[in-house]
């Protein structure tokens, strides 16, 4: 496979070719000298940093079973209800890749498949992207190799993506993208952002490179100003007419439902079992027996780098009182860092993290005391964590206080 090349200098040129001859024994006939430059482009021509990124992604993409990914059944959920649609493709040739993602029902997609086979499923279907995009750069040039994207946010509502699963969900495909599809994004359009928006795009773009987020335009709800600029490269007459275009499909829908995937609510007949999902997480199965209490003991040591103690925890069935305590070793000092309360855990899972001083033991309790007569059981996940993982923790919490506050 081999396709045209946007015009560099000789000095590129030869990086090119050295960039190929390092990387030959792990490439095969798809990867053409555009797949090796985007690479060397996403690392401002590093030789060094673009050969560990390929090289990460290769044994990624092996993780995924790319070459075999099209054989795979993707859940139900995923295939009828993760909105998207290709709308045709720009003046140069480019696919314009289309998103109703007010109508994606976070929640609902969380509760049936497990984020290892949401984010396989975002794979394929970048996967398939590219393949059309490369055949159009066949007739167009290179610049069709690359995507036009579209999210429609009106309404949406951003309250959902303050669960934890669903916010890791969210930070991990982000940094799964940027690990594994380098320069792949011509540009984005998110039309109709709520105000908390902003909120939510600050925290994730810190796992997004520049570049990328240089490509993304931002427009707040009620906004037009983004037709001008859609509309200078994608031709209307083939842009559904609900978002300012002139399509409808062929029942008449200025939506165009029937050329996409629209999304909605998952019926709850798809859900799933919750403690089946995959995680990065190594929970915890236990029993608090009745008139008693689990305690747990982290120790912080005077380190430089600040940690955070997070959780993730469910009951069945019931719920229970939950807190933490904290002792000084130097001063003996006892705190209250989150105060012992009842949480229905029962009813969804009950997260969250705080901050952590250095040489201070923290405690966390998971209260039965007060049931003479059941023992709850209990699956938790607690731990220490630095800052790989405080993007999570940040986005659930940013989003969850302020929509608080905004109502």
């Amino acid at each position: 496979m081999s396709g045209p090349l946007p015009e560099i200098s000789a000095e590129q040129r030869k990086t090119l070719e050295q960039f190929r001859k390092v990387m030959s024994p792990e490439l095969n006939e798809t990867h053409d000298d555009y797949f090796l430059l985007r690479w060397l482009r996403a690392r401002k021509w590093n030789l060094d940093a673009a050969e560990k990124m390929l090289k990460a992604c290769l044994k990624t993409r092996a993780m995924w079973n790319v070459d075999n990914i099209e054989k795979w059944d993707a859940p139900q959920a995923l295939r009828e209800y993760l909105p998207y649609g290709i709308m045709g493709y720009d003046k140069e040739g480019s696919p314009v890749i289309v998103c109703p993602f007010y109508n994606f029902d976070m929640w609902g997609m969380m509760h049936c498949v497990t984020r290892f086979e949401f984010q396989k499923y975002l794979v394929l279907l970048l996967e398939r992207f590219m393949k059309i995009a490369y055949e159009q750069s066949l007739q167009h040039g290179w610049k069709a190799r690359q995507l036009v994207v579209f999210f429609d946010c009106e309404a949406m509502n951003l309250k959902q993506f303050a669960w934890r699963p669903a916010a890791e969900c969210v930070i991990s495909s982000v940094k799964q993208y940027e690990a594994n599809f380098p320069e792949l994004l011509k540009c984005c359009y998110i039309i109709n952002a709520p105000k908390l928006f902003s909120v939510a795009f600050n925290i994730v773009k810190k796992f997004l490179d520049e570049n990328t987020t240089s490509k993304i335009h931002i427009y707040k709800s009620g906004s037009d100003k983004w037709q001008q600029q859609l509309f200078s490269h994608v031709d209307p007459q083939k842009f559904p007419k609900c978002w300012g275009g002139q399509l409808v499909d062929k029942l008449g829908d200025p939506k165009c439902k029937s050329l996409m995937i629209w999304g909605g609510k998952l019926p709850e007949e798809l859900y799933i079992d919750q403690s089946s999902q995959q995680s990065d997480k190594n929970f915890t199965e236990a029993q608090v027996p009745k008139g008693d209490k689990l305690k747990l003991n982290f120790k912080v040591n005077g380190q430089v780098e600040q940690q955070l103690l997070s959780w993730n925890f469910r009951t069945h069935d019931y719920d229970i009182k939950f807190g933490i305590y904290s002792v000084d070793e130097l001063t003996g000092e006892k705190r209250s860092e989150v105060p012992l309360g009842t949480v229905y855990s029962n009813e969804m899972d009950e997260a969250g993290f705080i901050s952590t001083r250095p040489n201070t033991t923290y405690t966390v309790v998971f209260d039965n005391s007060a049931s003479y007569l059941r023992s709850k059981r209990l699956r938790y996940w607690v731990d220490l964590i630095s800052d790989e993982e405080e993007g999570i923790t940040e986005l659930t919490t940013q989003l969850d206080n302020t929509q608080i506050v905004a109502q």
